[in-house]
């Protein structure tokens, strides 16, 4: 389904709180298509540090393409500090490797699971020593974090475990891949989550990545296994793009946040930014088609003003033409509802944006949960006011 709708009622600006744990992620490119893409994902009990920092040589070059993911190479070690830094008693364990439909999926396959482990052959419990993922050091200063646990000169914390996989596209253009990996425990229970999105991955290409989680809260059980989540990819040249990467040539920026739910109420931000030299113009509300897994239009549902699904969500509010100078930045809201009565549920992981008329489209991941409503909420684009966040 398309289309914008007509509008009524008042411009309301309400801010949407309670977002939920997500968690961190990283990006890597893997071809001359990337661009920025948005970095967050579904939801999580903790939330796994990123893989740091993306100029470092630990994950610093482009992923290595390959047709065939056996024979991907592994990403490189990272350099000592200094000749004069000391050898790490940290070392990587390896554990077992998944099987079935949790080590492969949607052209996704963990080809890796280790554990940072002490002298002793424990896995190390605090992120405090200074050592890299391959057990050098890593020039970590003294500095803390907020929470106690060490960070090193580029404020980043060593991971605990990670989980190293190979994604190929069987797609016949590039595409953007993001993958979410559930780490688990000895009786299968989920100890955390951790997102990594491979950018610009080519037709029939192999690309290898790795994601990683970090100190979880509490007393968790240990990593024991590793399952594929989910997958999702969509077409390079419709990828997200937030304020980590370049400007597309479109001159903007567009994006999906990461979401609030509340009582079955649903709300997800589409955040633009005019990064281009010229003036952007928006008029109304952005044009959207709901997607499914496959990326197929969904047909049954209907795109309404979002005040029609509830209001005090910023998805309310009457359209008004906004010009975007560079640097300046709109947002519109979507919301929903997964009530589910009769009829079959409906579960639409993807949504194409135009956030203009004649505008080159974005293909956003809000997760759609519609249950049996057959109603998307939009609102209209409005302008958001630079707060220095």
């Amino acid at each position: 389904m398309n289309g914008a709708v007509p509008a009524r009622g008042a411009a309301v600006a309400v801010a949407v709180t309670a977002v939920l744990l997500l968690t961190g992620c990283g990006s890597e490119q893997a071809g001359p298509a990337a661009g920025g893409t948005r970095t967050g994902g579904g939801p999580s009990s903790v939330t796994a540090d990123p893989l740091c920092p993306s100029g470092e040589p630990r994950y610093g070059a482009a992923p290595t393409d390959d047709p065939s993911a056996g024979t991907v190479p592994r990403p490189p070690r990272n350099t000592p500090a200094s000749p004069a830094s000391p050898a790490s008693p940290m070392s990587r364990r390896s554990l077992p490797l998944p099987t079935g439909t949790a080590a492969a999926r949607d052209g996704v396959r963990i080809t890796a699971l280790t554990a940072l482990v002490d002298g002793s052959g424990q896995e190390s419990r605090s992120s405090a020593e200074g050592h890299t993922r391959d057990g050098e050091h890593s020039g970590i200063d003294d500095r803390t974090r907020d929470d106690g646990r060490s960070r090193d000169r580029h404020g980043c914390t060593p991971a605990l475990f990670s989980a190293d996989f190979a994604v190929t596209n069987h797609e016949p253009s590039a595409m953007t891949y993001t993958v979410t990996l559930g780490f688990l425990s000895s009786s299968g229970g989920a100890v955390g989550t951790a997102e990594r999105t491979v950018v610009g991955v080519g037709p029939g290409r192999t690309v290898r990545s790795a994601a990683e989680l970090g100190a979880v809260p509490g007393d968790p059980p240990a990593v024991a296994g590793v399952s594929i989540m989910k997958v999702r990819g969509v077409p390079a040249a419709e990828a997200p793009a937030n304020g980590d990467g370049p400007c597309p040539a479109s001159g903007v920026r567009l994006y999906a946040d990461q979401g609030d739910a509340a009582m079955g109420l649903r709300v997800v931000g589409l955040h633009l930014e005019n990064c281009g030299p010229g003036t952007y113009r928006l008029d109304g509300r952005p044009r959207l088609r709901i997607l499914d897994a496959d990326r197929k239009p969904v047909t049954g549902v209907s795109i309404v003003r979002g005040e029609d699904i509830a209001t005090g969500t910023g998805a309310d509010g009457t359209p008004r033409p906004l010009a975007l100078h560079p640097g300046e930045r709109a947002l519109a809201v979507l919301t929903w509802r997964n009530t589910t009565q009769a009829g079959t549920a409906v579960e639409a992981p993807y949504v194409r944006v135009w956030p203009a008329p004649g505008a080159r489209p974005v293909l956003v991941t809000p997760e759609l949960d519609l249950g049996t409503t057959g109603k998307l909420g939009v609102g209209p684009w409005k302008r958001v006011e630079d707060t220095g966040r």
